[in-house]
């Protein structure tokens, strides 16, 4: 199982430059986890294509369904103390935070193209295009 951050997630639904990724890396590794945040993000990226008009309602709602299933069973709530110390330690958000204490807890990588998270938590986050 590997921790994934909600731009990864994206990548899968959302064709772009990193979707070949995101799909070699779902073959590779199916197990895919998150933090239940990740579902608020999606989501907002999901309400961003669809103000610009890239994306119909229906399509945005089957998106947000298809990932939801994905990582059913791999959503977890995280301890505020353990995020807090990664909040304290480095220069990332709480946001992202949370994808690494979730990795940490799992004791497994999580996977980002985030430069600020790889660069803050190289023993914990790797990049996609490296994953």
């Amino acid at each position: 199982m590997i921790v994934v951050d909600s731009n990864v997630i994206a990548y899968l639904y959302l064709p772009g430059a990193y979707t070949v990724a995101a799909e070699e890396l779902l073959a590779r590794e199916p197990e895919w986890a998150a933090p239940v945040l990740w579902r608020s993000e999606f989501r907002n990226m999901l309400a961003g294509y669809l103000r610009r008009g890239a994306l119909s309602f229906d399509s945005a709602v089957l998106m947000q369904h298809e990932a939801q299933a994905l990582l059913a069973g791999h959503e977890f709530e995280l301890d505020s103390a353990a995020v807090l110390e990664l909040v304290r330690d480095s220069d990332c958000s709480a946001y992202d935070c949370e994808f690494v204490a979730l990795a940490a807890k799992l004791n497994t990588s999580l996977v980002t193209m985030d430069k600020k998270l790889l660069r803050a938590f190289p023993q914990r986050a790797v990049a996609l295009s490296a994953a």
